[in-house]
């Protein structure tokens, strides 16, 4: 094949055209001074001779007359000047010596069978090295997805694990709460329940009780009382004395008259013990 070669080509033709158009403009300048030159040329002079006709002889012998006055020719009036030829229109210029076309090269041979296959061994290593390369690069682009999912789902994890602790102790902490309160609740509803209980156990002693006239201010007498789920009383005994030993004995008659004692209404309100408080005032 034919090596192609435009550019060299079309150096030379340029080459050749300037070489060309410098020629034609220094053409056309000589012809331009040529023809100022001649037209400023001095116009040459004319001569002109003149010649007097002769007198003819008469035949006759007569008196001579005086010859005429010669005629002065009159000057030839000068001949235009000739008109400058006209300049003749420029030569084209001559065309471009197209350069000869080189001579084509020899076609060097085809490869060999060996050559292609082993150009065709090549090509597919390559292709076998850019797949590696590309599972390669998929493989790390997935793990890399794998660990980026696998660390959000870890810190997800971690935070609804947080957040459920979270719940779980607020929760917890409120159960306590209220149940520290139902206990406070219960246990100041049971105090209240057990000062009503008291309190009606001691009403029904304190009605049987005779206070010795001769006591004096409000001594406190303080009694063990053992009883029965029905009410009977089975023990008593004086834990502190009020320091009137007449108005002691009096309270303690009036405890064992006043067996059974009321029964509270729900049957777990029951306290087998008793500590009561007497004072003659009260």
């Amino acid at each position: 094949m034919v090596p192609h070669r435009p550019t060299s080509q079309r150096s030379i033709g340029r080459t050749i055209a300037a070489i060309l158009a410098i020629t034609v403009n220094l053409g056309f300048i000589a012809f331009l001074v040529f023809s100022v030159t001649w037209q400023n040329r001095a116009p040459e002079p004319v001569s002109v001779e003149l010649y007097s006709p002769q007198p003819q002889v008469a035949e006759r012998t007569e008196t001579p007359k005086p010859p005429p006055e010669p005629v002065k020719p009159e000057p030839e009036p000068p001949k235009p000047a000739p008109e400058p030829p006209k300049p003749e229109p420029p030569k084209p210029p001559p065309e471009p010596v197209k350069p000869a076309p080189e001579p084509p090269k020899p076609t060097p041979a085809g490869p060999t069978q060996a050559e292609i296959a082993l150009k065709a061994k090549q090509a597919q290593a390559e292709r076998a090295r850019l797949e590696k390369e590309k599972r390669e690069a998929d493989k790390r682009e997935t793990d890399k997805r794998d660990a980026d999912k696998k660390k959000q789902d870890e810190k997800r994890t971690v935070e609804m694990r947080e957040r459920q602790a979270r719940e779980e102790a607020a929760l917890k902490a409120q159960a306590e709460r209220e149940a520290l309160a139902a206990a406070k609740a219960a246990s100041a509803a049971q105090a209240r329940a057990d000062d009503d209980y008291r309190r009606k156990i001691q009403a029904k002693i304190k009605g049987n009780v005779v206070v010795p006239p001769d006591i004096s201010g409000n001594p406190e007498a303080i009694f063990d009382v053992v009883q029965l789920p029905t009410g009977e009383i089975i023990d008593t005994q004086l834990r502190k004395s009020s320091g009137v030993r007449a108005y002691d004995e009096a309270v303690q008659r009036a405890i064992i008259k006043a067996s059974p004692l009321p029964r509270p209404d729900p049957p777990a309100q029951f306290s087998r013990n008793l500590t009561l408080k007497f004072r003659p005032a009260d």
